[in-house]
């Protein structure tokens, strides 16, 4: 991963571990149990599946036996999740890339793992990589060839070409995809009293006109899915990858950025979502009473970090939303290695499944083995045998 990437900050590793309290329901160890009955598994996991080249991860989903994603597989394997999101898998045109790692790597077991299948997928386009038009690094270029960290700095999500740090959803549950909503267009000025980035020395807006007017507010993409989960009503998964709050000058637009990316889920979730549109056209947030799972890399942790202080407290504030604290012995142990230290690298938390409030959570984890299980090959130390982030899973009851 570059050192400015525009998916997650290489010291931004983890998930929800390590230097929360346990809560009540959590795992007794990192490889979870079968989810209990009527419960569904839901999982995100940013797998660093990104490669600096387009085709490059083409090429080696194709190699059955590329430890990288060959130990990713088998994460997934262990987990056994019923709807997983993953991060950072680059996206392509044709969409060979979710086919080339269900065939090559996830259905087939790995090192005594069974395989596993996942009849539905949903992928589509990101904003990273692709051109805007305009300055929207602030340094007076407008780059338009991919490849250069010029362009990534200008395209609407930063990338060094379009699907670069791309999403995908796998499912052993049926996606609604005619009724999928996405919101990659959907333009930072026309949030409601957006942070928009302000020149400290001048107090002038950071970007120009044709910046402002173009610019978009997901970084990658923001997407609503419904899945038909067994209830009454689909739950709906509300799939995101803010950008990181780093990366950026003494303007901070990548940290206000990641705050408004997560604000788009707090007015969605609320009653005045009438300034939300999606690419279709289509105006208005979640249905009243709708069932959701919020789920990604929102690269923001409560309580340390460089991101806004409110960035994601606003969405674990809200009064739809739960958030079930996931643990693991593996992040609990290497926290214990520096307990004094107020941001030790590894342990901020970036990675959230948050179902809404009207879903019983039976379970939840992240999939970080201490180093005394057989299993930590799979996370290990730098450099990492999978990725620098682990993957989180919550339980929950769809049944009413």
């Amino acid at each position: 991963m570059h050192p400015r990437s525009g998916g997650s900050a290489a010291t931004l590793v983890l998930s929800s571990a390590g230097l929360r309290p346990a809560p009540s329901h959590r795992a007794p160890s990192s490889l979870p149990p079968p989810p209990p009955e009527g419960a569904v598994r839901f999982a995100a996991f940013n797998a660093a599946l990104s490669r600096p080249e387009p085709g490059a991860l083409l090429a080696d989903l194709a190699a059955p036996g590329h430890r990288q994603v060959r130990n990713v597989a088998e994460i997934v394997q262990r987990v056994r999740p019923d709807v997983l999101l993953v991060n950072e898998f680059d996206h392509d045109p044709h969409r060979l890339g979710p086919r080339l790692f269900q065939d090559h790597h996830l259905t087939r077991g790995v090192r005594g793992a069974r395989g596993i299948d996942y009849p539905y997928v949903y992928t589509g386009p990101v904003n990273t990589g692709v051109a805007s038009g305009a300055d929207l690094d602030g340094n007076g270029r407008v780059v338009t060839r991919p490849g250069t960290l010029e362009h990534a700095g200008d395209a609407f999500g930063f990338g060094l070409f379009p699907g670069q740090y791309g999403m995908v959803v796998f499912s052993r549950l049926p996606l609604l995809t005619d009724r999928v909503r996405t919101f990659r267009r959907f333009r930072w000025t026309d949030l409601p009293g957006a942070l928009l980035p302000n020149d400290p020395d001048t107090g002038r807006p950071f970007h120009d006109a044709a910046a402002r007017e173009v610019m978009r507010l997901s970084s990658k993409a923001h997407w609503d899915i419904p899945v038909e989960a067994g209830g009454r009503r689909p739950v709906h998964l509300l799939a995101s990858h803010p950008t990181p709050p780093a990366f950026d000058g003494p303007e901070r637009r990548n940290v206000l950025r990641n705050h408004d990316e997560i604000r788009f889920w707090v007015d969605y979730l609320s009653g005045s979502a009438g300034h939300i549109y999606d690419d279709g056209g289509g105006r208005g947030g979640l249905p009243p009473r709708a069932p959701f799972v919020v789920a990604g890399d929102l690269n923001a942790d409560p309580d340390a970090g460089a991101s806004h202080p409110k960035a994601i407290r606003q969405l674990l504030e809200h009064p739809s939303v739960q958030d079930p604290v996931p643990t693991s012995r593996g992040g609990l142990g290497a926290a214990a290695l520096d307990p004094s230290a107020p941001e030790p690298e590894g342990h901020l938390r970036a990675d959230y499944v948050l179902p809404s409030d009207d879903l019983r959570v039976r379970g939840s984890g992240v999939f970080w083995p201490a180093a005394d299980e057989p299993l930590f090959r799979l996370t290990g130390d730098r450099p990492f045998p999978s990725s620098d982030h682990r993957l989180v899973w919550v339980d929950v009851d769809v049944r009413e």
